[in-house]
């Protein structure tokens, strides 16, 4: 009996090994029901999710999370209950502003990346993720965000945590988002190109370059995307979107507006094994997310 139970375990873990038939599709984790991390891990592979975006801040909250918190005993305990679940750290989260005019602010938020990106080489997570923030203290969006000034300050301040990275071996990928620096897949590759990092990467969220003034023209944004980016996309970010009193309002894939093809197109045919997290699901919906996104995939002709 305790030989079949353990071939039933080999099996399983071979059928996730192949890792939904190339693409590992997982969530955000805070996105599950509120519960201990190692419940909300344990639901996760039960859903049949193959990774997860893990957001320290976010999702735990039973230990400490500050920069003083993440020492390596903490990153070994992280990565056996990962494990135990089978599922793979997609990105170590830190979504912070790099463009805080206020000196003493930005000093901290340098410190956190770094912290961040430390305890992902400790945790052998290839990607500490973010978004390129705003030129104001409350990282709210105003027309100077979408400036040159604005985007030769997130350079500037993005280079010393690039430097880091680099000496870490840490992917350090940006997400481009229409209310923040970065708005638009030519601001990204303009930052590629004046970075020259081989450690800095982009993660593609394609409802994050809509707004209400430009989601109509979606299918040639996301093309425009690929098509400049694709190469340095490390990861990819899947939600929809609907239009609610004048505003994108994100919701759970397969929800809203979206149309997946280029996407999922573009997944199959140049990422390979690549992590893809749902967002904005609930704890009712995001089964049905999944099959509806995998569904894609899996229909999908290249």
């Amino acid at each position: 009996m305790e030989n079949f139970l353990l071939q039933r375990e080999l099996t399983i873990s071979c059928s996730r090994t192949e890792r939904g038939k190339h693409m590992q599709l997982g969530i955000r984790l805070h996105d599950i029901k509120k519960a201990p991390l190692e419940e909300r891990l344990a639901i996760a592979k039960e859903q049949g999710f193959l990774c997860g975006h893990l957001a320290l801040s976010k999702l735990i909250t039973e230990y400490p999370v500050d920069d003083g918190a993440l020492t390596p005993g903490y990153a070994m305990y992280l990565k056996k209950i990962f494990a135990k679940n089978d599922l793979d750290i997609a990105v170590l989260g830190c979504y912070l502003n790099l463009a805080n005019p206020d000196e003493g602010q930005l000093a901290k938020i340098t410190h956190r990346y770094l912290a961040h990106i430390r305890f992902a080489s400790l945790l052998g997570v290839g990607v500490v993720g973010t978004e390129t923030g705003a030129v104001n203290e409350e990282y709210k969006f105003e027309e100077k965000n979408h400036s040159d000034e604005a985007l030769d300050i997130f350079i500037r301040n993005v280079k010393p945590v690039l430097s880091y990275a680099e000496k870490m071996g840490v992917i350090f990928a940006i997400e481009p988002v229409w209310k923040h620096i970065i708005c638009n897949p030519k601001r990204a590759r303009k930052v590629l190109d004046a970075v020259a990092s081989p450690n800095l990467q982009i993660i593609f969220d394609p409802v994050n370059l809509l707004d209400i003034s430009n989601y109509q023209d979606r299918e040639a944004i996301i093309a425009e995307a690929i098509g400049l980016l694709g190469d340095d996309i490390a990861m990819v970010h899947i939600k929809d979107f609907i239009v609610q009193d004048g505003k994108l309002v994100s919701v759970a894939a397969g929800t809203g507006e979206m149309n997946y093809e280029q996407i999922i197109r573009f997944i199959k045919e140049r990422k390979p094994y690549v992590h893809v997290t749902l967002e904005n699901t609930t704890p009712e919906n995001a089964v049905q997310a999944k099959e509806y996104i995998q569904g894609l995939y899996d229909a999908c002709q290249i």
